[in-house]
């Protein structure tokens, strides 16, 4: 009998974060581990009258496709997905990982390539999400792999996933992320004449503009589970520098102590104590990939731990993150790149944000 969280949860994805409408078609992406919850969100989709789409992917396939295709098929962009993005109405996309490091040891300038020839898509995915055109969701599901990235035991984390989606049964999930949008959007309403940010701390000092700018609020809408209200900032407004205090796991590999310097909003130094190498070739993917696509705090309070998975990490309350790379046009974002890459301060001890000369936000907890 599946477990009755799974069911609860895809009942969230469809129901609330997508909405799915009679005769939508929609995507369902995932690998065959995370086989329960996405049979859950097919039948969902049926349930609600729309037209599942599924496209399955198997563990291993992404390491055999990057180490072995050649320039010619690393440009290729699939028909299926390009014609998907550009054309259907939702994307529920379900992550399910067996191992967190299989592409640990493809070349990064073959990841770099890849994400680049995919750029185009991804920006028509973010301009018709923009214009209302499309719905989308991402969540995990709770594995082996990525419970041990977590230091958990496979029942406790998905103690820990299900909880953090509020679908464990102690209430309405609906009636949460409902009104975690309504706590969100008093915070935004007090953003939106606002024109310039201040963040300090002991890992950051940093300026940067939000004029003309718009904040979104990320109330279970886009992700799952979610928690947090972030912008777009003026490209070229960037100054200072930040120290990222915990670790990303992306594309593949851990990267740690990563450490950014801007100027007129591009990253002119970079480093980390692990993984470099990596680091460096990430930004150098395309043009837009050294500015800031992203300024966002965390505000989900219930996710109390780190866990390896970018998804939870950058929710924790108490906490900003920045992605370097693509932003995403509704917030009036200009910058595109291939790249977008989150990175998670934590602001808990000394950390503020001044808004205009106001403080909004002190020691990881809003002011107003």
């Amino acid at each position: 009998m599946p477990d009755p969280r799974v069911l609860r949860l895809a009942q969230v994805l469809v129901d609330y974060s997508v909405d799915v409408q009679p005769g939508q078609r929609v995507i369902i992406t995932g690998t065959s581990l995370a086989g329960p919850l996405i049979e859950a969100v097919y039948a969902g989709v049926l349930a609600r009258g729309g037209f599942p789409h599924l496209l399955l992917n198997l563990p291993g396939l992404d390491p055999l496709y990057l180490s072995r295709a050649n320039d010619a098929q690393l440009d290729y962009v699939s028909p299926f997905l390009d014609v998907a993005y550009r054309e259907f109405d939702a994307l529920i996309a379900v992550g399910g990982a067996g191992n967190t490091r299989e592409l640990s040891a493809i070349d990064p300038a073959r990841q770099a390539r890849r994400r680049t020839a995919q750029a185009a898509m991804q920006a028509e995915l973010f301009r018709r999400t923009a214009a209302g055109e499309f719905k989308w969701v991402g969540t995990q599901y709770p594995t082996q792999a990525v419970a041990q990235d977590a230091e958990m035991s496979l029942s406790d984390y998905e103690d820990f996933v299900y909880g953090a989606c509020h679908v464990d049964g102690t209430g309405d999930p609906l009636d949460h992320w409902r009104q975690r949008h309504i706590e969100q959007q008093r915070l935004i309403d007090w953003l939106r004449p606002r024109q310039q940010l201040v963040v300090r701390g002991l890992n950051v000092d940093l300026t940067l503009s939000i004029a003309g700018r718009t904040f979104i609020n990320a109330d279970g809408q886009r992700n799952m589970p979610d928690g947090e209200i972030f912008t777009g900032p003026v490209e070229d407004s960037v100054n200072g520098w930040v120290k990222f205090t915990y670790p990303v796991v992306a594309f593949g590999r851990e990267i740690d102590g990563i450490e950014l310097k801007f100027e007129q909003g591009q990253v002119v130094q970079a480093s980390a104590k692990k993984n470099e190498d990596f680091l460096l070739n990430a930004l150098d993917t395309d043009a837009g990939a050294r500015y800031l696509g992203e300024f966002a705090i965390g505000t989900n309070f219930g996710i109390t731990r780190f866990t390896h998975s970018i998804l939870f990490d950058e929710k924790i309350g108490g906490t900003i993150h920045m992605a370097v790379g693509a932003g995403f046009p509704d917030t009036g974002s200009q910058n595109r790149s291939g790249l977008h890459w989150d990175m998670i301060c934590d602001m808990r001890q000394g950390g503020e944000i001044w808004v205009d000369g106001d403080l909004f936000y002190q020691n990881g907890a809003f002011t107003v």
